[in-house]
């Protein structure tokens, strides 16, 4: 067997938010891309089929578990888009830092949960 040396195990990283976000950003391409597609095919489906189709979908659409899978999917998008712009900041070379990368590693997460609030907010209060 050759002597050759190991690629480092799980136990050797150290945890940290950068690591948190990599994570989310993949979790919520995946959710977007599988659930976020089955409801929008829903809807599209709905509003091509007619009224009766429709009200169907606006009625489930409306229930706490709709609400709950379209506050999520919007979770899901703006977690996915801040992550997103921060990897675009790192991909021209900016915020290698320790320090930088940790603050937009930590503030990504909670920008996003502000911006679902808002936006539901927005929706819900107008």
């Amino acid at each position: 067997m050759a002597n050759r040396p190991l690629s480092p195990h799980l136990q050797i990283w150290k945890w940290g938010p950068h690591m948190l976000v990599s994570i989310l950003h993949r979790i919520t391409g995946d959710g977007m891309a599988l659930v976020g597609l089955g409801v929008f095919l829903w809807w599209l489906g709905a509003l091509a089929s007619g009224p009766e189709a429709y009200e169907t979908f606006s009625f489930l659409a409306t229930t706490p578990l709709g609400y709950f899978v379209l506050i999520g999917l919007s979770w899901a998008f703006f977690t996915h888009m801040m992550s997103g712009l921060r990897h675009f900041v790192l991909d021209i070379g900016a915020g290698y830092e320790l320090d930088t990368n940790r603050f937009w590693s930590i503030a990504s997460p909670i920008i996003a949960i502000l911006l679902t609030a808002g936006f539901w907010a927005l929706i819900l209060l107008r």
